[in-house]
């Protein structure tokens, strides 16, 4: 059987585009080489922010946001300089994008059925000037479901599809190369995988049990980044951000492996921004794994001090939540691949999150119950479980104690405890009023003039060294693999670029595979929120594409 288009990877790039596709009646084939309880890849695992523009709930909340200041902030983070080559269509993207999170991705994603948190989250937000990295006003949307709510209204049509005979899915189809006929890419040929029983993020087994070939004309590439390819990240790793950490913790699945990246080069693809990525600072050693070396990562309020592995404080703009790859490049440079938050108990219960719809169940889970424990005393439950069976945590009522029990989890004597507690009362002194010289201090008193911040995100200013505050939690920070920036060229249809600056005849790619778009279409740095929209943007857009398409096999 011929299709008219054939989809790898059953992420949600590849959801959307199929949607789309099925608007149009057109046949559609669907492969993953994950099993089928997979569906929707790694953005099944988010946290479920969305960057948006000028919504609903940001004028409820006082926030005044425009077109023109989010441009202003896309630009000043993504700092393009390669406009002339491998940013020429990323720039692009990231124009279109903005209109889109300005315009009409609202209203979209609603008539989805999809519904937000009421109150908007302030990613990355920036500490640098007004045109410099970062988010000027609060745009992290939190879907109500978080991933499995973004996730669930694609699937379920493309599940509905499936049983009309609209779509054929195939799990446990892992492409090997493409079919070429007269110089177009004209189909996808690879090995059937045995059945795996594996859960859902679990690593499955790649034994292979036979082989498949099927023709189509158009094949659309929405296999994901390199992630969890960790050889893959230290061979792409830019000599900017020092050098590759030794140890690492992997925030996505096994499968995010980057194969189809050079499967597609070997067809002509351009990859392009190889050395762009978004790796985090704040990772968890998961206690209760679920896929190997699973790490988590904690979306910290602007309160916790930190500190490098010699117990040196981050200066401006390396503070909690402003500016990842900035304090990447300070933690690299430093010659360890860790890093100190230390906090209060007054800190973590208000001011730490956990990335990952798994670690969010009240969220996850639409639980109003759930949800209104987070005003009580205490940190949430996931967060209890860290503080509990966490190997990165140490708490103690004696900072002499928290710097000794450092010390032994990190394996070393390299923290002094005078020069901690100098450090921390010279932020202390800083307290006795509401202006200071100390940056992160006026950082966290300008975050409560926000007013979702004031009420559930960050902490009242207050002593670290002050016992009634107490106790005392230091958390030891691991690099966490994540999101592949550059990818495969794409332009504004999602059709694959070529070494000779044309599209690549039937090929097509959406998703993180593509740089969310255009091969990079965050430059060097995210807003955050930006890469499951990037997701449905770019599925969106080549879905779109292909379904004006005028052949048909219906």
């Amino acid at each position: 059987m011929k299709y008219d288009v054939a989809i790898v990877g059953a992420g949600l790039a590849g959801l959307v585009a199929a949607c789309e596709l099925i608007d149009a009646k057109k046949r559609v084939l669907l492969v993953d080489q994950e099993p089928e309880n997979s569906m929707g890849g790694q953005a099944f695992w988010s946290f479920g922010g969305i960057f948006l523009v000028n919504s609903p709930e940001q004028k409820r909340l006082g926030i005044k946001d425009s077109k023109e200041l989010a441009w202003q902030d896309w630009l000043g983070t993504a700092g393009f300089d390669r406009l002339e080559d491998e940013d020429a269509w990323a720039y692009k993207w990231a124009r279109a994008y903005v209109d889109f999170a300005a315009g009409e991705k609202y209203a979209w994603l609603k008539s989805f059925g999809i519904k937000f948190f009421p109150v908007v989250g302030w990613a990355e937000r920036g500490g640098s000037l007004a045109g410099g990295h970062g988010n000027s006003v609060p745009r992290f949307h939190i879907v109500w479901g978080t991933g499995p709510g973004i996730v669930k209204p694609f699937a379920d049509k493309v599940k509905k599809a499936i049983k009309e005979g609209f779509v054929d899915f195939k799990p446990r189809h892992r492409v090997d190369e493409f079919i070429q006929k007269d110089d177009k890419i004209a189909g996808i040929s690879g090995t059937i995988l045995a059945e795996s029983f594996a859960q859902r993020g679990e690593q499955s087994s790649r034994l292979g049990i036979g082989a498949f070939s099927y023709e189509a004309d158009a094949v659309i590439v929405a296999s994901g980044g390199i992630g969890a390819n960790i050889d893959l990240v230290r061979k792409n790793w830019p000599a900017r951000l020092g050098a590759p950490p030794k140890n690492m913790v992997c925030g996505v699945p096994a499968y995010v492996d980057g194969r189809m990246l050079e499967i597609t080069e070997h067809v002509g693809g351009r990859i392009v921004n190889r050395d762009r990525m978004w790796h985090y600072t704040e990772g968890l050693k998961n206690w209760d794994p679920i896929w190997p070396n699973h790490g988590i990562r904690i979306l910290p309020g602007p309160s916790s001090l930190w500190f490098d592995a010699e117990g040196n404080r981050f200066g401006t703009p390396n503070f909690p939540g402003f500016d990842t790859l900035s304090t990447l490049e300070a933690i690299q440079k430093t010659g360890y691949d860790y890093s100190w938050f230390i906090l209060t108990e007054k800190i973590i219960e208000k001011e730490f999150a956990l990335s990952g719809s798994e670690q969010n169940p009240d969220l996850t889970n639409r639980s109003i119950p759930q949800l209104l424990k987070r005003i009580l005393p205490g940190p949430p439950a996931p967060i209890q479980a860290f503080k509990n069976h966490g190997e990165d945590f140490v708490i103690a009522n004696d900072l002499k104690q928290l710097v000794d029990d450092m010390n032994k989890l990190a394996g070393n004597d390299l923290l002094d405890f005078i020069k901690i507690k100098e450090q921390i009362l010279a932020r202390d002194r800083e307290m006795d009023n509401k202006f200071t010289k100390d940056v992160q201090v006026n950082a966290i008193y300008g975050a409560r003039n926000y007013i979702g911040d004031k009420v559930v995100r960050v902490a009242k200013p207050h002593k670290m060294l002050d016992t009634k505050n107490w106790p005392l939690i230091a958390v030891r920070l691991n690099i966490l693999t994540r999101k592949t920036l550059g990818g495969l060229q794409t332009n504004l249809d999602g059709a694959v670029i070529g070494m000779d600056g044309q599209p690549v005849p039937g090929l097509f790619a959406a998703g993180e595979v593509s740089g969310f778009g255009g091969g990079g279409v965050h430059g060097y740095r995210a807003l955050e929120g930006t890469f499951v929209g990037g997701c449905l943007f770019t599925g969106r857009q080549v879905g779109r594409y292909l379904a004006r398409a005028s052949h048909s096999h219906n």
